[in-house]
C-alpha cells in the first residue's frame, strides 16, 4: 500500500497535465488522452463526455486521443464526464 502511494506521489510530481474528471483533478505526464485512459482514472463505463469551458458538450470517439495543454490556469479549461 504504501508503495503505490509513493509511485503516485512521484507521477504528480513529474506532471505536466491536470485531468478533471467530475471534479477530482488527476495528475497525467502525456501530452495526450484517449476515452480509455479517463475512464480507467475516472472508474467507470460508458461513452466518454467532453465538457468545454462554454458548457458545450461532445461524446468523444473511442481510439482517438485528446491534445492536453500544460498549465493548469493557462489552457482553456475541459473537463470529462460519463457519457
Amino acid at each position: 500500500m504504501e508503495a503505490v502511494a509513493q509511485e503516485r506521489q512521484g507521477e504528480s510530481e513529474h506532471a505536466k497535465y491536470e485531468v478533471d474528471i467530475e471534479g477530482r483533478f488527476f495528475p497525467w505526464t502525456e501530452p495526450h488522452i484517449t476515452p480509455e485512459q479517463i475512464r480507467q482514472l475516472g472508474g467507470f463505463a460508458g461513452p466518454v463526455t467532453e465538457v468545454d469551458e462554454d458548457n458545450n458538450q461532445r461524446v468523444l470517439p473511442e481510439g482517438v486521443a485528446v491534445e492536453l495543454k500544460p498549465g493548469h490556469g493557462f489552457a482553456k479549461k475541459h473537463r470529462y464526464q460519463r457519457g
